[in-house]
């Protein structure tokens, strides 16, 4: 019976190695343990096998290969063989059990359970083999079922180290942030179909399409996550109740931890070590891509800036107007920053008024802006700092406007605030705070610009302009109507006389004779168009054209004027008013139309004064 015995694991022993020698270098797992329970049936007879293995991730066991491919429903034999297992756990109390029909038999190595095979046959034929052929044929199937599973998991690991290899190569083909998130997701998807996958990730995220991204929220419901991201280690939460095992590994790179990957793993007690290293170093790959990704993103865009910056500092340092300056440095803070409306404000040197400077978009020179622009002028006043509000209805509790994210930058020259400039939009919390800093720079590197064209074109204006009256020099009127009278098809002249000037001088001082001076210009200066010249012309003579008006209306004109000095005046005084018109088509000159002008003041003065006089039909044309 000895020899009949030997000679049965012999030849098991030969099958078990002539399964594995047929493979021919080609490993498949479930097909060698399929051979392997064929060998078995055939040596032993029996009618039916079952192989149940321990599974690391249910923590139970599990019918893995069967003869009879309906008996691998496991839940028929997982209760049963966990109540066995946990009574035949160390070696030396294993043993076969036999029924009539079924005998259990644990396959082992060394001390180490493996599993079982369930063999069932006719009622009794189990009874004819001795004990001992059972135990042998436990210990050889235990270790062939130990070199399957080694070849299975070198399979396995070849497979998965290949995958991360290539994932790895694909991570670093791109610095496209979305392709490596998406990367990381497929991944898994493919490794662990059945799992669910977060990334949750710690910086601002936007327009990552369908990808399954969340933001890493700092409270009490994600300790675990924060744990991960804060000690770099991976965490995880099993939960009994509900048979699922949640493992959390930091995305880390060598700068920092940019986040969490969140893997849910449903029916679940425990995650195997093998699993954990594997996902672990997808973790830490995927993080060194994301951080380089970011790097790569964040130089572009510093670089843009620059640009932006050097750009704008070019444009304004090229001797624009200040009209030009401005509506270039609006359009740059739309385009640039996203903004829906930019405007510049100059604060006067007491702080009790403000300017907006032309150029700023129209909402500022609305009624409604007036509460954006106090508020923001007396915070910066205050605090002397910029401003970043994310929700202004958050800040300002009587703030009713529809723009709630706000950046304020002042405006300063040597240490002194000249004004502050504004982007806003409608949405809270639109610009980044990396926008804020930009904007910061671009003005601060554009203050210089603004001030240098408002100080060049005040000194233009000043050397143009007289000082008493504020209207325009003699010699700036005498260019502007020669370019008109180039320019235009017609225009209207006249010269405007204070009568009995002399007396004025000699009743109240020079003092009040030169504020009635004032009060006549001021009333010529409220009483044009912004396209006109009110000039004095010399003592207490002072003149004014207007481009493109015919005579009739400066008639019209010139009436209002008499009129309104006799009213307004104090002390009060008259004038009178000289008027000539050119037009083209007809031969004229300056020195003609200036000429008309002064003849028809001369009649205007000898004839009772207070009045208009136009040029006579017989003084058109000299």
């Amino acid at each position: 019976m000895d020899t009949l015995e030997h000679q049965i694991i012999l030849n098991l022993k030969s099958r078990f190695f002539d399964i594995i020698d047929t493979e021919n270098g080609f490993f498949h797992y479930e097909k060698l343990l399929n051979e392997m329970l064929s060998a078995i049936q055939a040596l032993t007879e029996a009618d039916e096998i079952t192989l149940c293995v321990f599974n690391e991730w249910k923590q139970e066991f599990f019918a893995e290969a069967s003869t009879n491919p309906e008996a691998l429903d496991s839940r028929v034999f997982s209760g049963d063989l966990n109540r066995w297992a946990k009574t035949n756990r160390e070696f030396q109390k294993l043993g076969t059990e036999i029924t009539e029909k079924q005998i259990m038999i644990p396959l082992v190595k060394g001390n180490q359970l493996l599993g079982c095979m369930i063999l069932t046959g006719a009622s009794g034929c189990f009874h004819t083999y001795p004990e001992k052929v059972f135990q042998e044929l436990s210990e050889e199937c235990g270790q062939f079922l130990d070199k399957a599973q080694g070849m299975a998991k070198i399979a396995s690991e070849e497979k998965r180290y290949k995958q991360l290899y290539r994932v790895t190569e694909k991570f670093h083909s791109s610095m496209d942030m979305d392709m490596v998130l998406g990367e990381i997701i497929f991944t898994l998807q493919e490794m662990y179909p059945t799992f669910t996958y977060y990334l949750l990730l710690s910086q601002d995220n936007n327009n990552h399409g369908d990808l399954p991204i969340r933001d890493l929220e700092y409270d009490s419901e994600n300790i675990a996550a924060m744990q991960a991201y804060v000690t770099g280690a991976v965490q995880f939460e099993d939960s009994l109740q509900e048979v699922r095992s949640i493992l959390y590994a930091p995305l880390k790179g060598k700068q920092g931890v940019y986040g969490v990957l969140q893997v849910i793993a449903p029916n679940t007690i425990i995650f195997p070590k093998n699993e954990i290293e594997f996902i672990t170093l997808l973790a830490n790959t995927a993080g060194s891509a994301l951080e380089n990704a970011q790097l790569y993103q964040q130089s572009k865009r510093l670089i843009a800036d620059l640009q932006l910056i050097n750009e704008t500092s070019h444009r304004l340092n090229s001797n624009l107007r200040l009209t030009e300056t401005m509506n270039f440095m609006s359009d740059q803070i739309l385009q640039s920053f996203d903004a829906e409306e930019a405007g510049f404000i100059l604060i006067s040197a007491d702080a009790s008024d403000v300017n907006i400077i032309q150029g700023s978009t129209e909402f500022f020179h609305t009624k409604e802006a007036e509460s954006y622009i106090q508020y923001m002028k007396e915070k910066i006043i205050r605090e002397k700092e910029s401003l970043f509000i994310g929700d202004f209805s958050l800040q300002s509790e009587g703030a009713a406007g529809c723009y709630k994210s706000i950046m304020a930058v002042p405006m300063t020259q040597s240490g002194v605030l000249k004004g502050f400039a504004l982007a806003l939009h409608s949405s809270p919390y639109h610009f980044s705070f990396e926008t804020f800093k930009l904007l910061q720079s671009l003005i601060h590197h554009s203050t210089l610009a603004f001030t240098n064209s408002m100080l060049r074109e005040e000194l233009e204006k000043m050397v143009v302009t007289d000082h008493l009256t504020k209207l325009y020099s003699r010699s700036y009127l005498d260019d502007r109507i020669h370019q008109s009278m180039n320019e235009d098809h017609e225009g209207t002249f006249m010269l405007v006389d204070i009568d009995d000037f002399k007396l004025i001088n000699d009743t109240y001082g020079h003092q009040v004779g030169d504020e009635i001076i004032i009060q006549v210009a001021n009333l010529i200066n409220s009483n044009i168009r912004g396209t006109d010249i009110g000039a004095r012309w010399g003592g207490e003579e002072l003149a004014l054209y207007l481009p493109g008006v015919s005579l009739s209306v400066g008639a019209l004109i010139a009436e209002r004027l008499v009129r309104k000095v006799c009213q307004i005046t104090d002390p009060k005084v008259t004038i009178s008013c000289g008027v000539s018109h050119w037009s083209r088509g007809n031969i004229d000159s300056y020195a003609a139309l200036f000429k008309r002008a002064d003849r028809a003041l001369y009649t205007a003065k000898n004839t009772g004064k207070n009045k208009v006089v136009l040029e006579s039909a017989a003084d058109t044309f000299i």
